[in-house]
């Protein structure tokens, strides 16, 4: 069974796109860079960042699950843009809109996963429950998300004499209010696929992740057969 999964991870990285290996490879090497010129800090964000890019490969591995190249990138992109760029390049403070734009990405990504597990719990079942209590869920998944960050990032300030909030309560808001901007995004979206609307927004996404995974969507099988 380990070596199944350990199978699995090993293909994942081997199927990254080119971005991600390039990205990948940016952080190693700003890792042996740092370390010659003494620049430690920078060298423990730079291997940090690339540990957690590795997260999502395992833990797909550990859960049986494939990844789409796309959702690989997406997640590499933001992990590299909140903690390499944002903290340690200090783009929260250079570029006004980092902060923004990754929390409202975050947030449609958290809302897309979350809708993603739910449909998985009813097998791909589009029938098995209202499709606006899919979505539902799908909003409560990113908000609950959202919201966990929020409180790491106040108990990191308070704990360790952070700036993670920046502004204090106006920082706070701002981004529970992107947060629940993304999340309706993306529960929407998924209320359009649920309801076969075929022009929903993430809808390439949604499928690319079912047609990988479908053994965990047995009950949307007839619906890629008639349309592939």
């Amino acid at each position: 069974m380990k070596q199944g999964r350990f199978e699995q991870a090993r293909q994942l990285l081997a199927n990254a796109g080119l971005l991600v290996r390039l990205i990948w490879l940016g952080l190693l090497g700003t890792f042996v860079l740092s370390l010659a010129f003494g620049r430690v800090a920078l060298a423990f964000v730079s291997i940090a960042t690339f540990a957690l890019s590795l997260t999502p490969i395992f833990v797909a591995s550990r859960l049986s699950l494939r990844l789409p190249i796309p959702f690989l990138v997406a997640t590499t992109v933001f992990i590299v843009a909140s903690i390499f760029l944002g903290e340690a390049l200090d783009f929260y403070n250079r570029v006004w809109w980092w902060d923004l734009a990754l929390h409202s990405s975050a947030a449609i990504g958290f809302g897309l996963l979350g809708f993603l597990f739910v449909f998985m719990l009813f097998e791909g079942d589009r029938y098995a429950a209202p499709a606006w209590a899919i979505a539902l869920i799908s909003f409560c998944v990113a908000m609950m998300i959202g919201s966990m960050w929020e409180i790491f990032e106040f108990g990191m300030d308070q704990v360790f004499g952070l700036n993670m909030q920046k502004s204090g309560l106006m920082d706070t808001m701002g981004d529970l209010i992107l947060n629940a901007a993304g999340g309706l995004f993306a529960s929407a979206a998924g209320y359009l696929y649920l309801h076969e609307k075929r022009y929903g927004p993430l809808d390439p996404f949604i499928e690319q992740f079912i047609e990988q995974n479908k053994k965990y969507y047995q009950r949307a099988k007839e619906r890629f057969k008639t349309k592939l």
